[in-house]
């Protein structure tokens, strides 16, 4: 991709595509300086002849119009040329309509009389002539769509008879041969492979001068030779591999390369399962704990509580809902693995010694909105990390989405690009890890202790020198863009910055690196680096994240189109270089990654404090629960930090093994009714399902998706049958033929001698506004549409495709970000999430009534039910947080006197739920402060976040009123810790905070209640003390967050003192000698001592 260095802006439905020379003064230069003419008619680029010259459809005028268009025109139209009016003559290569002349200077028998070509054409065909037309593939070979006689051995020519294989035909005179090429078995490197399977179907014949040497056919030559030399060879290597691991020849294969193909021969990575001494005993205390559940409820409904009814009742229903949540928890923890991956044979398996790298492309996505909210220094991070991973370097293309259209980000960008030209050749000579500077340099290094090389010393200390220069220049760039002009922002060459108008401006594309751009300072390339700003004009619906995320899918797949894809966000750098290697060890490995969808990566944090106040890290939920359902069909997509395949992201289903023939039931009598009567009902019942199945999953199978769609619409009548498919095309993809290509490859690429020009008006078509309308785009297609969380969605639909997802931890951790450490930012990140979990438990989408005989496993529904019906809990859980208060102000509680069974019951299940928490930790590897801060959280995220989500969410779909999505602040360089203490007033504060004091107040009341009705009291009051004590602890960390710091006096202290200071105010209430308790009655003297 060429550019010279130019943004390259413009709107496909407004016809605006312009070139930006940011380094020229005033320089704005339209697409015909690269491309040519533009057919007048669609607006798509003409054509080249041979002769090199541009198509001419009409001779008297010269009317710019494509082939396609004049092709339509005369078969269709009204056969003029649409300026002068002039009957537009037949071309070599187009097949005759009525109204034709006679023309004696050439002989075109093939296409003269193929009055239907072009509607006979397989959708095959079309898309590639239409892509051909499009992207002017060759430049310079002239584009001529291929009949139906090339496709149809039966439709060519009746002169040139036929051979059949290893026959001949008797009538075949001796001065006519045709050569049959075998057909394609669909292991051909083409572009792409052909959309059927069928051996049937022949390939179109080649006929051949038998005057002629076969060399001239490419039969017989030198080259040939050699291709068949190189190709016997490598048969005979694997042969030589074959008989070494049998083991049977000896020592006559002491070849020492054997070993180290059979090692490249062995599986990427493999699965290792928990100990059974862990396992286990983790899965009996399960069984247990719901056996003690069975009992608890039983002794709790049967014993009510007469003169508290209603809190008994109350409390049975919230209790009841808990149980079930915790059983959507736990089941799809039954079976939890771990994996570990072999780099070392990925190596020798696809980078063979002087040989190029046979690893896949990875095209990867870096999204960021706000650069005040996502600061550019921490962006610029993240693109340093992506452009140094150890991966070859041309397979490797970073797409920067600004959906903000901020030129402080574009900026930005183009300093990230200057300083990678030193950092990427650092970071590759001496292996350093992260490779994001800022957090590189962060580290403390003690030279003497490691044993440094006085060079390396050296070199770090310059390019630190130099990274301290890059980020003075980047801060200065954000001071820069704190106050905005009158007149909006400009470019160098005096140009408006397009994206001036945040919410109405054209689509912006600039290649800052590529393969042919700039190069380091070691003169090495340097990987692909895309800024992307998509349209966006008032009146159209942009799906935020998800509908940026599809933009770059397009965008990479009319530029790079690399089969795998990785997204993170702007604040997730890549902490493990080899990152991409570890995820290509699921991704390429020949036995199970054809039907792995994407590979998960746990996601951890820079940036927090040591106690992990609002368990940030999410130490259970990535530990606990992703390990559990990797053992089922894999983790949740958690939206960052995640390597997709790209043919799954477009919706087609998982491939399927053909599974081997059952046995049929020959073997009984044939009298026998029942089984006769069963096989024809199975026979039938097959049938019927086989049609559902191809009417519901048409176009969406990944045989390439053209063959399944003509089998979904067989046997539909239409004038024009044969245009269905690219129908069908484009409703699903959108109308780009370049796009709808790039969808057939499975290994991706793109036409070599595609222009680039061309490539970019397509990428400018394609993150359109409008080109979604109307296609599958957000339903079917790419990242789903319909919540705020759309990842959890997104995972969702292909796992109900059929595919199953990988968790990769490696030792190393492989992406590392920044999260929200002050508690309002905590709180609002949660919100988000449970929004959108509410969003899609009243879609259609919901885990409860959507899937159901697809590819989802139940345990894996079990998960994604979890998932969406949490923020339910939020009722439940604030009503049971109020009990203990009321309890203490009544004096009654919600459970009876309780016997010696009742106590072995609540024992019992105490020691089961401590004893599950013990055994989770053990084989998790989670730490017991990690455990005891997510269950703090859990409660204080319940009781406010989860709680406002579930209001808002049904305003949404009761009244249609909708939530504004708001960016985390991502923490900036200010300090350690230094936004841990900032307190910032939010009515999502209300509701804790509301708990704490009643909570509080109840057991003020319910001490000086005791207090004051002597010791008999005390007995009853311990488990209503208990029951509120537990849900202050739960709410500490919440108390501490609003009280901010304490410069002083620890929060501890401060919350003790109040209590004590207001039971100690009671007791001298309680005994106060001035004031009488009773005993003997003083009535008035009636002695007048005066």
């Amino acid at each position: 991709m060429d550019t010279k260095g130019r943004l390259v802006a413009g709107s496909h439905n407004r016809n605006e595509f312009v070139l930006i020379n940011a380094d020229e003064i005033g320089r704005v230069t339209s697409v015909k300086e690269l491309t040519g003419q533009i057919c007048q008619i669609c607006g798509d680029e003409i054509e080249f002849g041979v002769d090199g010259e541009p198509f001419v459809a009409c001779n008297e005028c010269a009317f710019p119009v494509c082939r396609p268009c004049y092709e339509y025109e005369r078969r269709e139209g009204n056969q003029a040329c649409p300026q002068c009016k002039t009957r537009y003559k037949r071309i070599k290569g187009s097949p005759r309509v009525d109204g034709d002349e006679e023309e004696e200077e050439f002989d075109d028998l093939e296409n003269e009389f193929d009055y239907n070509s072009i509607e006979r054409r397989d959708p095959h065909q079309i898309a590639e002539a239409e892509l051909a037309a499009r992207l002017n593939v060759g430049r310079g070979a002239s584009v001529i769509y291929t009949t139906s006689s090339e496709l149809d051995p039966s439709a060519a020519n009746a002169d040139i008879p036929l051979l059949t294989y290893g026959q001949e035909d008797d009538t075949i005179s001796a001065d006519k041969h045709a050569l049959i090429i075998p057909p394609f078995m669909g292991r051909g490197k083409r572009v792409h492979p052909l959309p059927f399977s069928d051996s049937s179907v022949t390939v179109p014949p080649r006929p051949m001068d038998p005057k002629k040497d076969l060399a001239v056919y490419g039969y017989g030559t030198v080259a040939w030779k050699e291709r068949m030399d190189e190709w016997k060879k490598k048969q005979n290597d694997r042969l030589q591999v074959v008989k070494h691991q049998g083991d049977k020849w000896g020592d006559e294969l002491d070849d020492p390369d054997l070993p180290k193909m059979d090692e490249g021969r062995q599986p990427l990575s493999r699965k290792l399962p928990i100990p059974s001494s862990k396992i286990n005993p983790y899965r009996m205390i399960i069984l247990l704990r719901m056996a003690i559940l069975g009992l608890f409820f039983h002794y709790r409904i049967l014993h009510p509580v007469n003169d508290a009814y209603g809190l008994w009742l109350t409390s049975i229903i919230c209790e009841i809902w808990f149980a079930v949540s915790w059983l959507f928890d736990q089941f799809p923890k039954w079976s939890p693995i771990l994996r570990e991956t072999y780099l070392d044979r990925l190596s020798l398996r696809y980078e063979k010694e002087g040989k190029p790298s046979e690893l896949m492309p990875v095209d990867i996505f870096v999204s960021t909105v706000d650069p005040m909210k996502e600061p550019p220094l921490i962006t610029a991070n993240t693109v340093l990390s992506i452009l140094a991973v150890d991966y070859p370097v041309d397979k490797v293309a970073c797409y920067v989405s600004d959906d903000g259209a901020a030129m402080l980000t574009f900026e930005a960008l183009s300093e990230t690009c200057e300083f990678a030209r030193k950092w990427v050749p650092f970071c590759k000579r001496f292996s350093i890890e992260p490779r994001a500077p800022e957090w590189y340099f962060a580290q403390k290094v003690d030279y003497l202790k490691d044993k440094v090389e006085p060079t390396f010393v050296r070199e770090r200390r310059a390019m630190k020198r130099e990274y301290e220069e890059f980020k003075v220049r980047i801060n200065g760039l954000v001071a820069t863009a704190q106050k905005v002009p009158e007149d909006g922002w400009t470019m160098q060459d005096g140009t408006p910055w397009p994206g001036n108008n945040v919410r109405d401006h054209p689509g912006m594309i600039q290649v800052f690196l590529g393969q042919n751009g700039v190069q380091d300072i070691e003169g090495n390339e340097l990987p692909r680096l895309i800024y992307v700003s998509r349209e966006k004009r008032p009146g159209f619906e942009h799906h935020k994240k998800a509908g940026a995320m599809n933009a770059l899918i397009r965008v990479s797949a009319v530029i790079s189109n690399a089969p795998y894809l990785l997204n993170v966000d702007c604040d997730h750098y890549i902490n493990n270089s080899k990152a991409l290697r570890e995820a290509m060890c699921f991704m390429m490995d020949p036995q199970a990654g054809k039907k792995i969808c994407y590979v998960q990566f746990p996601q951890r944090f820079d940036g927090i404090d040591r106690h992990d106040r609002y368990s940030n890290r999410n130490v259970v939920f990535f530990d606990i629960n992703m390990k559990g359902l990797d053992g089922i069909q894999g983790p949740i997509y958690v939206g960052t930090g995640c390597v997709f395949r790209r043919q799954a992201l477009y919706g087609y289903d998982a491939p399927k093994k053909a599974k081997p023939s059952g046995k049929t039931c020959n073997c009984w009598p044939k009298w026998c009714c029942f089984c006769c009567g069963s096989r024809k009902k199975s026979k039938k019942g097959k049938s019927k399902n086989n049609k559902k199945k191809t009417k519901s999953r048409e176009a969406s199978t990944q045989v390439h998706a053209l063959e399944n769609i003509e089998e979904g619409i067989e046997g539909i009548e239409s004038e024009k049958p044969t245009f269905m498919p690219q129908i069908k095309f484009e409703k699903k993809f959108g109308q780009s033929p370049v796009f709808i290509f790039s969808t057939l490859p499975e290994e991706g690429g793109v036409p070599p001698g595609a222009s680039s020009a061309s490539l970019l008006k397509e990428a400018i078509h394609v993150i359109s506004c409008g080109y979604e309308d109307k296609t599958d785009w957000g339903k079917e297609v790419g990242w789903i549409y319909g919540s705020v969380t759309e990842d959890i969605l997104t995972g969702f639909k292909m796992h109900c495709h059929g595919w199953r997802s990988v968790y990769c931890i490696p030792h190393r951790p492989a992406f590392k970000g920044s999260a929200p450490i002050n508690l309002s930012d905590r709180l609002h990140q949660v919100l988000r999430w449970a929004l959108g979990s509410v969003e899609i438990f009243f879609s259609r989408h919901c885990p409860l009534w959507y899937g159901y005989g697809c590819g989802l496993k139940p345990l894996e529904r079990f998960s994604y039910i979890n998932s969406v019906v949490y923020p339910l809990t939020s009722l439940p859980l604030i009503v049971y947080c109020t009990l203990p208060a009321v309890c203490l102000l009544t004096g009654k509680f919600i459970v009876p006197e309780i016997s010696n069974y009742a106590s072995i019951i609540f024992m019992g299940l105490f020691i089961s739920i401590a004893a599950t928490s013990v055994l989770e930790m053990q084989w998790g590897g989670v730490g017991i402060d990690d455990l005891w801060r997510n269950e703090q959280f859990w409660v204080i995220g319940g009781v406010s976040s989860h709680f406002f989500a579930l209001i808002q969410g049904l305003l949404k779909v009761l009244a249609g009123v909708s939530t504004n999505f708001t960016v985390t602040s991502k923490a900036a360089d200010d300090g350690a810790f230094s936004e841990l203490y900032l307190f910032k007033w939010t009515s999502l504060l209300i509701p804790p905070m509301t708990l704490m004091i009643i909570n509080i107040i109840g057991v003020i009341v319910g001490i000086s209640d005791a207090i004051n009705n002597g010791y008999e009291s005390w007995g009853p009051l311990f488990g209503r003390l208990f029951f509120a004590l537990w849900v202050i602890v739960h709410l500490y960390p919440f108390l501490k967050g609003f009280m901010g710091k304490q410069d002083r006096i620890p929060t501890i202290i401060v919350v003790w003192s109040i209590l004590l200071a207001s039971i100690l105010t009671l007791l001298w209430v309680r005994i106060n000698p001035f004031l009488s308790r009773g005993g003997i009655v003083l009535e008035v003297c009636g002695l007048n001592c005066d």
